[in-house]
C-alpha cells in the first residue's frame, strides 16, 4: 500500500500583485531550505488543491502552491461577472509564475501538474528552460485546437447523448458552429439565469466525460462550490475558446527547448479527455522525458497513477538542481 507524506501545514502565504489589478495567491510548505518545487493546477481556472502536498516529502522539499489569475483566493475572482478577463492569458501565467519564483527568491524548481497545468508547465519551461530543474506530468496535454476539439466535439462520438445534450444548451443558431465560442457568450451573458444555466451545462458535459473511469465521478464538476464551478467554467471558456492563446502545435513544436531537463510523464491509457497520442508525441519530441503509461486509469488517476506520481517526485527529492539528464527516453507500462 502506497504511503504518501502528512499533509503540512504552509510557514509563508500571501497575495503577489502581479500587475494588470491582479493579485495571485501563493503559499509555502516542507522545509524552508529543502529543494524547491510548486505545483501548477489544472483547469484553466480550478485553484490550488491542498491535497498535491501528500506527492512531497515535507523534510525534503520547499512546496510552492498557488493559484492562477481569477480562481482560488487570487482577485479579482471569475465567479464575479463584473471580473474581466482581458488579462487572463497563457503569456500572462508564464510572467506570473516567473514573478513568482523571483519574489520568493527560487533560483531553479521541479515543477508538477496535470491536465492543463501540464500545458502551463510546458509553456513556462520553454520560456524559462533555465529555471526548471525536473518536471513530472500527469494526464498530458498540450491544448492543440485538435485536443480541443477532440474534448468537446469528438469525444461525442462515445457519448452521444451528453454531448448532444451540451450542443443544444446552446441557442439553435450555434449549434453548428464554434461551440466554445457561443459558451463563452453565453458565460458572460448580462443575463445571470443565462450564464447559470450555461455554466451547468458545460459541467454536466465534463462530468460526462469522466464519469465512466475507475475514480470517476458523475458530479466531479458539478458538485463544486457554486463560485468555484462559475470560475472554472468561464475561465475554461475563456482559453478553450480561444485555443489557449497559443499557436498552433506550439508546445510540441518547441519541445527541443526543454533539452536537458529530466521529465517524467505520467498518463492514463484510458483516458477519453486527453487521449495518449498526445503524451506519446511529446516523450517522442522531448529526448529526456520518459513515459509511463497507467493501463487502468482514465484522466483522473487511479491507485497506480498516484504511486508513479509520487516515485518520480522522491527520484528526483535528492537530484542536484546542476545535475545533468537522467538519460534518454523511454515508454514504459503498468497499473
Amino acid at each position: 500500500m502506497t504511503v504518501f507524506h502528512p499533509f503540512g501545514e504552509p510557514y509563508a502565504e500571501g497575495l503577489l500583485d502581479v500587475g494588470d489589478g491582479q493579485r495571485i495567491h501563493w503559499e509555502v510548505s516542507g522545509n524552508p531550505d529543502g529543494k524547491p518545487a510548486v505545483v501548477v493546477h489544472g483547469g484553466p481556472g480550478s485553484g490550488l488543491n491542498a491535497r498535491n502536498r501528500k506527492y512531497f516529502d515535507p523534510a525534503r522539499y520547499r512546496l510552492v502552491l498557488f493559484s492562477q489569475r481569477n480562481c482560488g483566493r487570487s482577485e479579482p475572482h471569475a465567479a464575479d461577472p463584473a471580473t474581466s478577463l482581458e488579462h487572463n492569458t497563457t503569456a500572462h501565467l508564464v510572467a506570473d509564475l516567473e514573478r513568482l519564483r523571483e519574489h520568493l527568491g527560487i533560483e531553479r524548481w521541479l515543477m508538477f501538474g496535470g491536465s492543463w497545468g501540464s500545458t502551463l508547465i510546458l509553456a513556462y519551461a520553454q520560456a524559462h528552460p533555465g529555471r526548471v530543474s525536473e518536471i513530472v506530468l500527469s494526464a498530458v496535454t498540450t491544448t492543440r485546437p485538435e485536443e480541443i476539439d477532440w474534448l468537446y466535439r469528438g469525444v461525442g462520438r462515445l457519448l452521444p447523448g451528453p454531448w448532444e445534450a451540451f450542443r443544444d444548451a446552446l441557442p439553435p443558431e450555434d449549434r453548428d458552429g464554434d461551440l466554445l465560442a457561443a459558451y463563452d457568450r453565453l458565460l458572460n451573458d448580462p443575463d445571470e439565469s443565462v450564464r447559470r444555466a450555461a455554466t451547468t451545462a458545460w459541467a454536466t458535459w465534463e462530468d460526462a466525460v469522466i464519469a465512466h473511469e475507475t475514480t470517476g465521478s458523475p458530479n466531479a464538476y458539478t458538485a463544486r462550490p457554486p463560485e468555484a464551478l462559475t470560475a472554472f467554467v468561464r475561465i475554461t471558456a475563456h482559453y478553450f475558446s480561444r485555443r489557449a492563446f497559443l499557436e498552433p502545435g506550439q508546445l510540441l513544436r518547441d519541445a527541443h527547448r526543454l533539452a536537458g531537463i529530466p521529465g517524467v510523464l505520467i498518463h492514463g491509457a484510458l483516458d477519453l479527455d486527453s487521449p495518449l497520442d498526445t503524451a506519446w508525441a511529446l516523450a517522442k519530441a522531448w529526448p529526456d522525458a520518459e513515459l509511463t503509461v497507467i493501463q487502468d486509469a482514465g484522466h483522473t488517476g487511479s491507485p497506480a497513477t498516484g504511486e508513479a506520481v509520487l516515485a518520480a517526485i522522491e527520484r528526483f527529492a535528492d537530484r542536484s538542481a546542476r545535475t545533468g539528464s537522467d538519460g534518454p527516453s523511454t515508454v514504459r507500462s503498468q497499473g
